[in-house]
């Protein structure tokens, strides 16, 4: 019989494979690769396009792209500015007393697997100052961690998204921004909503010229605004933001639920993209994995192990859903903050996200979360009247991740919030 070691050494693989892959790929005539140049060489030398991105990105150039397209929005970063200079927001230890009471003086928390608190998707710049002003005067904590997907040009436009980038850096908070070249944006000629719903499972993804599209509107935020941390939904963009990385360019990503990363084995594939083009000193762009849905907290401890095993468990955070919106994505009731509390005791590095309130409050409410939200463009939903449903939908998912920070006290857990607002 066949031992179970000589299996394995069957599965090994040679440096000379490597070596390979490296000489098919990377020849001065490969036109996939003198593509993906074409585009970077348009922004300059990596060098050159980070430059154009730390400048675009000092708080001192947001504030002024602010100051010329909406004005109003800085006494609303200047409200930010003094509330972290007054420390006016709840510190961690004073959050933990005001839910444990004198308990919390006795307790050990668990502060080496701490838990990133995340919500998606705040689209709108006062939707954030809204819940700012709300934790101030509740004691009620701010996430580590936002989501946006709001459409880029009508943001750049407005100036929400210099205003948001500009905020995210005052509080201490990372956010991501999903690009427009998306696959709903008709990239897919053959697909067209509900008639042809099967066939987006076919990819409606990034076809064709689109994945260079991606990476040329990711240099011009990259570069003009600062925006470094986008979503990546496609794995030919996924290996493009590696390549990106690779020659240079200080690209970060995340990889969303809608590429389905819902076994092990689909973990294990995407983690060893990272780590075959990381560079030398094991740096990767991707910072996180939202897992799909259907994953169970036995997927995520078995590949946890491998993450660790990769050198990446400090890198890449895996990146789970406590709760989802109400309509038109998953079954309800979803609510998974049990099984988030579980792996928190043991797995390092994972996110709770809050993407929906909670059920029993969503199934009541008028307008309950919806995910096609996501894609109206802001003048549709002020002229249907749906601003206020959609605020109310953003402060049910804000009440949600609040009862996630207080779950996670109780049990004596940690949690990453909004580094400069809450202080330990």
């Amino acid at each position: 019989m066949i031992l179970r070691e000589e299996l394995i050494q069957k599965m090994r693989i040679s440096s000379s494979r490597i070596d390979e892959i490296n000489e098919a790929i990377f020849n001065p005539d490969q036109g996939v690769i003198n593509a993906f140049l074409d585009v970077v060489m348009q922004y300059g030398a990596p060098d050159e396009i980070n430059a154009k991105a730390a400048e675009a990105g000092k708080l001192s150039s947001l504030e002024a792209q602010v100051r010329r397209l909406c004005p109003e929005y800085l006494e609303d970063l200047s409200w930010l500015h003094q509330q972290v200079e007054r420390g006016t927001f709840i510190r961690v230890s004073n959050y933990r007393c005001k839910i444990l009471g004198s308990k919390a003086d006795a307790m050990t928390f668990k502060e080496e697997t701490p838990v990133t608190l995340e919500i998606s998707a705040c689209q709108y710049f006062p939707w954030l100052m809204d819940i700012a002003r709300r934790a101030v005067e509740n004691g009620e904590i701010i996430p580590a961690r936002f989501i946006r997907v709001r459409n880029m040009k009508e943001q750049e436009a407005d100036g929400d998204l210099a205003a948001f980038a500009a905020a995210m850096q005052i509080i201490g908070a990372s956010y991501v921004e999903q690009l427009d070249t998306r696959g709903s944006d008709g990239a897919n000629i053959h697909l067209g909503g509900e008639d042809t719903l099967i066939g987006y499972y076919g990819g409606v993804g990034q076809p064709n010229e689109y994945a260079l599209k991606w990476l040329d509107e990711y240099l011009y935020f990259y570069t003009n605004y600062g925006v470094r941390q986008v979503l990546n939904v496609n794995n030919g963009t996924v290996l493009l933001g590696y390549l990106l990385h690779r020659i240079g360019v200080d690209i970060e990503f995340k990889i969303s639920v809608t590429l389905g990363n819902d076994n092990p084995y689909n973990a294990l594939w995407t983690l060893l993209a990272a780590r075959l083009f990381a560079r030398e000193g094991g740096s990767t762009p991707l910072v996180g994995l939202n897992w799909s849905n259907s994953v169970t907290n036995e997927t995520i401890e078995v590949s946890a192990k491998f993450r660790k095993s990769l050198g990446l468990e400090d890198l890449v955070r895996f990146e789970h859903h406590v709760t989802e919106t109400w309509k038109d994505l998953v079954l309800q009731p979803y609510l998974r903050r049990e099984e988030v509390l579980a792996l928190a005791e043991t797995v390092p590095n994972i996110s709770a996200k809050h993407e929906g309130g909670e059920p029993c409050v969503e199934a009541v409410r008028q307008h309950p979360s919806e995910i096609m939200d996501y894609f109206r463009a802001k003048d549709e939903i002020l002229a249907s009247g749906d601003w206020d449903n959609l605020t109310l939908n953003f402060h049910d998912k804000f009440d949600s991740l609040n009862l996630t920070a207080r779950a996670l006290t109780e049990r004596g857990l940690s949690f990453v919030a909004a580094k400069n607002l809450h202080l330990p």
